[in-house]
């Protein structure tokens, strides 16, 4: 193999293989605690100093056996997120936790974790959940199970998924893992007609294939974040 040929093929693989395992950044010691108010700016936080580490770091009285108040949300859910922002100790771990309450009829609508995959079991009650697969020459496809009890769903990373609570007169809880010490959340509905500054109307008209009319309605909407 010519050596210019071997160069370009090591490179190839370098660079499918360093994508192939991107994620959120390895611990290169035991523990990397954030420190969330350092001035420096990395691709996370930096690390705490080791010996001002303490147990409280680790620990967080997040009161997750307790039930949230769904009742001021417009969907109907309420979801308590625990990431690196709540419990530093986290950082590097590429780990983090929600709690999700829903009313009856609630959901979590539309959205999607940029940077992890979630893994969701249901606590208590019924939900009908999904997810949509990303674009192909045979269209969207959409995966939906109804969950009950003890049940487990996963939702890829960067899918857009939902969770409906399909109960008029029973809420249900579910815990949800996701694969990120922060893994955002991009709610459809919220993004696309409640940006600011807005999005065209003219973009977003063409896109939906509606008038402009509707797209102004939609855009004058309060969109709520039912995160925590």
């Amino acid at each position: 193999m010519a050596p210019a040929t071997y160069f370009l093929l090591v490179s190839f693989l370098a660079l499918v293989t360093s994508q192939a395992i991107a994620s959120d950044p390895s611990p290169l010691q035991d523990f990397c605690v954030a420190d969330i108010h350092s001035p420096v700016k990395v691709n996370g936080f930096v690390c705490k100093d080791p010996m001002a580490v303490n147990a409280d770091d680790f620990f967080k009285a997040a009161n997750l056996d307790k039930p949230r108040d769904t009742m001021k949300s417009k969907v109907g859910s309420n979801v308590t997120l625990i990431n690196v922002m709540q419990l530093p100790g986290l950082n590097t771990l590429g780990i983090s936790l929600a709690r999700i309450d829903y009313a009856p009829l609630g959901q979590n609508p539309p959205h999607t974790h940029p940077r992890a995959t979630e893994i969701l079991t249901v606590l208590e009650g019924t939900l009908y959940v999904g997810f949509v697969t990303s674009n192909t020459d045979n269209g969207n496809k959409l995966f939906t199970k109804v969950l009950k009890k003890g049940d487990v769903f996963v939702f890829p990373q960067g899918l857009i998924h939902f969770q409906f609570n399909p109960k008029h007169d029973k809420p249900a809880v579910a815990i949800a893992a996701l694969s990120s010490q922060n893994p955002g959340a991009i709610t459809i509905a919220n993004a696309v007609f409640g940006s600011k500054p807005p999005i065209s109307d003219d973009v977003l008209a063409k896109a939906f294939q509606v008038q402009k009319g509707t797209i102004d309605w939609l855009q004058a909407q309060f969109w709520e974040n039912n995160h925590n």
